[in-house]
């Protein structure tokens, strides 16, 4: 096997891991503010108590996501050294800014919000509440910003031994792709902690187990649901594609399944890409809504793979086909189900429905595909570079790794991260099944932070 092949499955497998954990916990910060924010204005026990129950949650994930973001950044050096020496006078600002203003920001704060609620008071614990769901999301705007660096290069100096120099910090913390890709990510973690909050509360509710918290996890998590789901497709998701379009035509083209230019193109419900044909089979499509979508115009042209040397086309064309659609089905399915849910709850008949409680409960899972899906719709479109139209990725990889090297460490990755699932999955087990009002957790918190 190749060993650029090897590099670039062992930092998929364990990006797409480590993104498991903070997605939940960027989504849960801002759901944990509500939470406490209704406690101070409703002064009822019951949401502080459903506040502290997510954020332990929101902890466990957290500590995860940092064993396993702690690998994936040393494959910069050990899998691309070539890549992070020459491009690290760039993305090694953005990755040091996430580690000093939002990290240390986020785990101080945490701190402080699972064991200073009684020294602190409310409304500083509501604070610490709002600056651990700060630093998240600074946290992601630091991670997104180097991504959209790789997807569109700014502020930048190429120099003759192929370095790449920062020549202006504001560019490369304003650049154009950042703005939707960031808003569009963001919004997707809201729809994690939403589905996964709604899931929980329909479990407690079908197992007739707190019943109270689970009424409220499911309404808040449905409420909030409803509007983020809304939200990824329009406008955050209407921008992103408009990005990729204007930036990246030949992503798109790959997408879409799209050969030849077209006037009004169709939008593509179903279709399996044919590359040796040069054509899609069996297509499903809506007629001039792809032109109208990118464009703003019922005909106007969008063009094909065909208009781009071959030797810029994605590199795997039908899995970044498939990956985009699975995305943009599942985001339309989580509409679908949160609009039906919202109904229900407006109505006052959702905890009373058994099937729609299953339903909530058995999307749990799936926000977690769509992430999946969508970053791999963001990374396989912007091959073969790793920055986009400068380096291409089989001249950033490290050349004295051998694939049997890179080899055997994924596999050592692969048995680690199994025993970390099955420890993480274990310590949420625990907390779902003591609940949010258990006795003897709160005891045990009152006693810690009485010392």
């Amino acid at each position: 096997m190749d060993a650029l092949i090897v590099h670039r499955i062992q930092f998929a497998f364990t990006l797409t891991f480590h993104y498991l954990f903070p997605q939940l916990t960027m989504g849960l910060g801002l759901l944990i503010v509500v939470l406490k924010t209704l406690a101070i204005r409703t002064r009822s026990e019951h949401y502080n108590e459903a506040a502290r129950f997510w954020a332990r949650i929101f902890a466990i994930n957290f500590v995860v996501g940092v064993v396993t973001g702690i690998p994936m950044e040393f494959q910069f050096g050990t899998n691309w050294s070539v890549f992070s020496k020459s491009t690290g006078a760039v993305i090694g600002q953005t990755l040091a800014m996430e580690g000093v203003f939002s990290f240390f920001l986020e785990s101080t704060f945490l701190g402080a919000f699972l064991y200073g609620e009684k020294q602190l008071g409310q409304s500083l614990h509501w604070v610490a509440a709002f600056l651990v769901f700060l630093g998240s999301w600074i946290s992601g705007f630091f991670i997104i910003t180097t991504n959209a660096w790789m997807q569109h290069p700014v502020g930048y100096a190429l120099s003759s031994d192929g370095k790449f120099a920062l020549t202006s910090l504001g560019a490369l913390l304003t650049n154009p792709w950042i703005v939707w890709q960031y808003l569009h990510n963001m919004t997707a973690t809201v729809v994690t902690g939403a589905v996964v909050m709604a899931a929980l509360g329909a479990f407690y509710l079908l197992m007739h187990q707190f019943e109270e918290f689970g009424r409220t996890f499911v309404c808040l998590g449905v409420i909030s649901g409803l509007i983020a789901s809304l939200m990824m497709i329009f406008p955050t998701g209407d921008g992103e594609g408009r990005n990729v379009a204007r930036y990246q035509p030949v992503t798109l083209a790959a997408m879409e399944g799209l050969f030849d230019n077209q006037h009004g193109a169709p939008l593509v419900i179903i279709g399996q890409p044919d590359v040796g044909a040069r054509k899609l089979d069996n297509p499903i499509a809506i007629p001039d809504v792809l032109s109208f979508l990118t464009y703003r115009h019922w005909k106007a042209e969008v063009q094909g793979l065909l208009q781009f040397p071959q030797d810029q086309w994605p590199d795997n064309i039908p899995l970044l086909y498939y990956s985009y659609h699975i995305m943009v089905g599942l985001g339309t399915i989580f509409v679908g189900v949160f609009v039906l849910a919202g109904w229900l709850l407006y109505r006052n008949h959702l905890y009373d429905t058994p099937l729609m409680l299953w339903a909530l409960m058995l999307l749990a899972p799936f926000p977690y595909i769509a992430t999946t899906a969508g970053w791999m719709t963001a990374e396989l479109g912007r091959q073969p570079w790793l920055v986009y139209g400068l380096m291409r990725t089989d001249a950033g990889k490290s050349p004295l790794v051998s694939a049997g090297n890179g080899l055997f460490t994924l596999l050592g990755f692969m048995g680690m991260y199994v025993a970390l699932g099955i420890v993480f999955l274990f310590l949420i087990y625990l907390e779902v099944q003591r609940g949010p009002a258990n006795p003897v957790h709160t005891q045990v918190e009152g006693a810690v932070a009485a010392r």
